[in-house]
């Protein structure tokens, strides 16, 4: 965790971890199994489900071929299922519901709920 910043009333449960360049905002809750990569931010009052991904390389490749990293932002009181997969370099808007076990490609605006494989706008 060195370099990562982490802000206050935060709950990060067991197996969880959290890199270097990441940004984790107040009261944000971490269920177990999380990672949270270089490059990822998730604003303050976000819930991530047990064992969602976070992917931070579209392309991954062993460390003589590094890019750098896609951002990703979790915006402020956004839920994440469990289960679900976040791609990188996707925003996902404030308040917005990620269902268990989606697989998110692209950004999904504020106030949103999406789910599935792809996961697609839910009304």
């Amino acid at each position: 965790m060195d370099g990562a910043v982490i802000g206050a009333d935060c709950n990060l449960n067991a197996h969880t971890l959290v890199e270097g360049g990441a940004v984790i905002g107040d009261r944000v809750t971490l269920k177990c199994g999380v990672f949270v990569w270089d490059g990822i931010r998730l604003e303050d009052d976000v819930f991530v489900g047990p064992n969602a991904v976070f992917t931070n390389d579209l392309r991954p490749r062993s460390r003589s071929h590094l890019v750098p990293y896609e951002k990703t932002l979790v915006c402020h009181g956004a839920s994440i299922g469990g289960g679900a997969v976040i791609l990188p370099g996707v925003t996902i808007g404030s308040g917005a519901m990620i269902g268990a076990g989606a697989v998110v490609t692209r950004d999904v605006p504020t106030g949103e709920t999406w789910f599935g494989n792809p996961a697609r706008r839910q009304t």
